[in-house]
């Protein structure tokens, strides 16, 4: 019914900020009100996808920094994934509150290790901090809350700090603003995945989405496109800056995050990010037929050791039961899991890295059920079909196949989230089967392929059983 854009505006005018045509739009738009004078998005709050170089920080803090001064003692919290991020954010606006205009209106801003303030002589304050450094917890009365990076933001980070915005102080409802680039595939991007597709789906009545892309079929050297992702080029970013990105991002990369693009070839996950999501249940637990999976990765960098069993209820679970550095130190760990809980089978892909622990743990007493292609494709498929369920249809000799809905649940770990994301498909026997396989080189997906192993175990019957013998009873729960 309105918007809060002119007092925004003029106030910044004030203070010597003026703003590109598309800026003034996008801030109509954000500050948008209802007929209560509540801000429009001040429940599923402000989420903008834009590409790098477009004035996005400079937008934010603009409008940030009139709020504070139309709103004394106001508080924003403004957190990035990584600390150099939140430093540079912070450091933007120093310079902004340098200004001429706006010197008079700050105190001298509060300098620490990782939990930057900037001051406001009427009370209010913009404070930076990093998510992975815990930054956010334990604020009150928060009355904006800028979640920057917002491709990497997990579920957990939301739940931490929401609620701080629920005792806002401002009678227009606090503003939430989810702000970032297309995730990668190695990013745990859910929730900005899940907002991009709730605003797209057309019944989210509650969210501001804004999105800058290029065309999702863009040739990267097409200046059009170019300038169809980026409002601010070429009269504010000069085309040597595209150009740098273009150069030092590399292709994929450049898509992503210089032309905003979503769909980039090979982005999309095996298993969707917002039915992984909707899997998700931070207290499973499997109960019977326990299983373990081994997986190396090709350097021998990293193992993981992955469990699957099934639960109470009938359905399947899986979890990262451990990783760490290097590759021995499983033979011990799997060891002690076969002594202490009823482990059915421990599998290893025989054509892996992990072969090289079989000997080892049958030096220990502890069976392994070593796998070949065909078995280790079944169990990628496995977990798949688990995961998404089966639509209706006809199997290959033309018998009606009954729909199967998901009956798989883990619990949220960002190991395992992550890996699923970075998660592709190699090609094996001449095509008529798959395998799991990073969709771009240095990417960790041994977590994704040690559940599979793992969830194979528990639901075949031709697995070899541990000899080490039960002394212990039930078993701990890995949260992440």
């Amino acid at each position: 019914m309105s918007t809060g854009w002119p007092s925004v505006r003029d106030k910044c005018v004030d203070l010597g900020i003026e703003f590109q045509a598309w800026q003034s739009d996008a801030g109509k738009v954000i500050l948008a009100k209802r007929a209560d004078g509540k801000y429009a998005a001040t429940i599923g709050g402000v989420v903008i996808s834009i590409p790098r170089q477009v004035g996005k920080t400079f937008l934010m803090g603009a409008i940030i920094f009139a709020l504070c001064l139309l709103n004394p003692g106001m508080t924003v919290i403004w957190t990035a994934h990584r600390s150099r991020t939140a430093e540079e954010t912070f450091k933007s606006m120093r310079s902004m509150s340098r200004r001429k205009k706006i010197r008079p209106h700050m105190l001298k801003p509060v300098l620490g290790s990782g939990e930057e303030e900037i001051r406001f002589r009427n009370g209010s304050r913009i404070l930076f901090g990093a998510r992975e450094r815990g930054f956010g917890l334990g604020f009150a009365k928060v009355d904006v809350i800028v979640f920057d990076e917002a491709q990497r933001l997990t579920d957990r980070a939301i739940d931490d700090m929401i609620p701080t915005a629920n005792q806002s102080q401002l009678s227009t409802g606090a503003l939430i603003f989810y702000t970032g680039t297309p995730p990668r595939p190695e990013d745990a991007g859910e929730v900005f995945t899940r907002k991009r597709q709730d605003a797209l789906s057309g019944e989210d009545e509650d969210t501001v989405y804004i999105e800058f892309s290029a065309d999702d079929d863009a040739d990267p050297n097409d200046w059009e496109q170019v300038s169809k992702a980026n409002p601010s080029y070429p009269d504010f970013t000069p085309q040597e800056s595209i150009l740098r990105m273009r150069k030092n991002l590399g292709e994929e990369s450049f898509l992503r995050e210089g032309l905003g693009i979503w769909n980039v070839l090979g982005q999309t996950s095996v298993i969707d990010t917002i039915t992984w999501h909707e899997d998700r249940d931070p207290a499973s637990m499997a109960i019977e037929r326990l299983s373990l999976g081994i997986q190396v990765s090709p350097d021998r960098s990293v193992t993981t050791v992955g469990l699957a069993g099934q639960r109470a209820d009938g359905r399947w679970h899986v979890e990262v039961d451990e990783q760490r550095n290097g590759v021995d130190w499983a033979i011990e760990w799997v060891v002690d899991r076969c002594a202490k809980n009823n482990i059915r089978a421990v599998v290893v892909d025989g054509q892996s890295q992990a072969a090289t622990l079989v000997d080892a743990l049958k030096a220990h007493k502890v069976a392994v059920t070593v796998i070949g292609t065909r078995e280790v494709a079944a169990s990628a498929g496995t977990l798949v079909d688990k995961a998404v369920g089966i639509p209706a249809g006809v199997d290959a000799d033309g018998n009606p196949v009954e729909a199967e809905p998901p009956t798989l649940r883990h619990l949220d770990q960002p190991l395992l989230n992550a890996s699923n994301g970075a998660a592709g498909k190699h090609s094996v026997m001449g095509g008529k089967a798959w395998v799991w396989a990073a969709k771009h080189p240095g990417l960790d997906i041994t977590p994704t392929q040690a559940v599979s192993l793992a969830l194979w175990g528990a639901m075949n019957s031709n697995v070899k059983k541990p000899t080490r013998k039960r002394t212990g009873t039930g078993r701990r729960v890995v949260t992440g």
